[in-house]
């Protein structure tokens, strides 16, 4: 199943997609794509339910992030063997973890902002993982009874202000606009091997990410298992588990970085395409 909200940035409704791809309303059925409805029997409720008989949406609608409220942003860094070797980093030896500002948060199709005074605005094509349930010192073998779906993340970063401004990474992770997600978020029952997911993302019609969640360090059952040790994981939280090779701060022989009026486009396997361009950052 293939979960959606769309409308106004702010005033998102409930969907899902039907066989041929097509949006159809949950409203009245659901009032959003929250963490009340993420349990397995409210899914499977939502499941019991024949797509057909629900309303179309209006082709071209604006898509929002395909998950509503999220309590907790979290993001594993560091997480792929090639992107690390590119970045001069050695290899973890447990998870890099830390945050982004949940007003990061928009849709997939949302134009990015470069944010005022930015020199270093980058990407990052990721895997996402929803919660689905309460989630509080859970063992690997038993992590994705937890995990409602997935979904594509995009974890634009701006590398100035990250590490180079002192203090913690949150600073250059959470501007405006810099967490696109979705366009839906799939259920688990659909994703038959999480680590097996191929992953792309251009800019300008240049591919510059070529890869696949085969090459994590630490997998989505290690993840979610090691962050419910430290904090409770509620549903609703969202868990961006890294990047393949091929961010900007990692071309050589320069680094190249995003500026005003370019177009992004990513995908990963099963998730859906996302599609932004960058603008100047308002106020």
């Amino acid at each position: 199943m293939k979960l959606i909200r769309f409308g106004e940035a702010g005033a998102e409704k409930p969907g899902v997609l039907d066989q041929e791809g097509r949006i159809r309303s949950l409203e009245g059925k659901v009032a959003d794509i929250d963490s009340s409805i993420l349990g397995d029997e409210a899914l499977e409720e939502l499941k019991a339910i024949d797509p057909t008989s629900l309303p179309l949406v209006d082709e071209g609608v604006r898509i929002g992030a395909c998950v509503g409220n999220v309590g907790k942003l979290i993001c594993i860094g560091l997480n792929y063997s090639d992107h690390a070797e590119e970045t001069g980093n050695p290899i973890p030896e447990e998870p890099i973890v830390f945050a982004k500002a949940t007003t990061s948060i928009c849709g997939p199709n949302d134009d990015i902002e470069i944010p005022r005074g930015s020199v270093k605005t980058d990407w990052e094509v990721e895997l996402g993982v929803v919660i689905g349930k309460r989630a509080k010192y859970v063992s690997k073998d038993e992590a994705l009874d937890y995990v409602a779906g997935y979904c594509a993340v995009n974890d634009v970063s701006e590398r100035a202000f990250q590490t180079e401004r002192s203090g913690q990474w949150i600073k250059g992770k959470s501007h405006d606009t810099f967490a696109p997600m979705g366009p839906w978020m799939v259920t688990k029952d659909e994703i038959a091997d999480p680590q097996n997911l191929s992953m792309w993302l251009d800019v300008d019609g240049k591919r510059y990410q070529n890869g696949t969640t085969q090459t994590m360090i630490f997998d989505v059952t290690t993840i979610v298992s090691y962050l419910s040790q430290f904090m409770t994981l509620m549903p609703g939280d969202v868990i961006s588990t890294g990047t393949p090779p091929g961010v900007g701060m990692g071309i050589k022989p320069e680094p190249v970085y995003l500026k005003v009026g370019q177009k992004i486009e990513m995908e990963v396997e099963g998730l859906g395409r996302q599609s932004q361009m960058t603008i100047e950052a308002r106020p």
